[in-house]
């Protein structure tokens, strides 16, 4: 669909948003026929605006578009699905906005990536049809990272490329996967990963996601997965996200 149509429908998910002026607001959402997209929604924050419950975040929703000076103008919407679970728990909330920041983070207003939208509905539908989060949110990230060309290397060393051997081995974000003993020791920057934590990682990346499923790491494990997964994704985004605080502050709590 050319991006020089005057007015178009699309299908998205709303990422975020915030105020615009005394009554509109700003949204950032992504799309399954135009990728990601900034548009002004006018009046939704008056009372009477009956665009607003079509349009929060983390809700998937049919919506028409109107080509103004700058911005696309949201004409009208209309909720697909609410994701009403991830509404009515913090934990689930904090997963939901983890994934949207991360790709929000990750893209830019370039065009269709359909394996994307459909990589996030997928991941929220996930969210909040299960009671497990951890797998779902891992699933997503190597995923997310495959589609965006940052496939991490844990079947061989990303310096020397011989095959990883089963033992504990270390991690470089620089070099972009897991380094074996002899390579992390030549002044590689690169952090332990254990051989148990690999081998999770290994089956998120190379399962598909019913196979994922079947995955039961301890809670140690998981820390460490989590931990490694922050370091990496942080370091290609080259800044920290807020997410991880609010999940950090909802688990305190529980």
């Amino acid at each position: 669909m050319p991006r020089s149509e005057r007015n178009i429908r699309v299908e998205a998910v709303v990422l975020r948003h915030s105020d615009w002026g005394e009554a509109d607001r700003l949204l950032v959402i992504y799309s399954r026929e135009q990728g990601k997209l900034r548009a002004i929604a006018k009046g939704l924050r008056k009372i009477q605006s009956r665009k607003a419950g079509h349009l929060e975040p983390f809700t998937r929703a049919a919506i028409m578009l109107a080509k103004g000076h700058d911005l696309w103008i949201v004409t009208q919407a209309e909720a697909i699905d609410l994701f009403q679970p991830l509404r009515e728990n913090l934990q689930k909330m904090g997963q939901a906005a983890y994934v949207v920041e991360l790709l929000d983070r990750f893209t830019y207003e370039e065009g269709q990536n359909w394996q994307l939208y459909q990589l996030l509905t997928e991941t929220l539908t996930r969210l909040s049809t299960t009671e497990e989060d951890f797998v779902p949110v891992k699933y997503y990230e190597m995923r997310l990272l495959d589609l965006l060309g940052y496939r991490p290397l844990l079947f061989e060393c990303a310096a020397c490329a011989e095959a990883i051997t089963a033992r504990d081995q270390y991690f470089s974000a620089d070099m972009g996967g897991v380094l074996c003993p002899k390579c992390a020791t030549r002044g590689q920057s690169s952090r332990p990963v254990s051989m148990e934590a690999l081998r999770f990682l290994r089956h998120f990346q190379r399962s598909n996601y019913k196979e994922a499923m079947r995955a039961a790491p301890p809670p140690a494990i998981r820390q460490e997965i989590d931990a490694l997964q922050h370091y990496y994704l942080t370091y290609l985004l080259e800044r920290s996200l807020n997410s991880p605080e609010f999940l950090k502050q909802i688990r305190k709590q529980m």
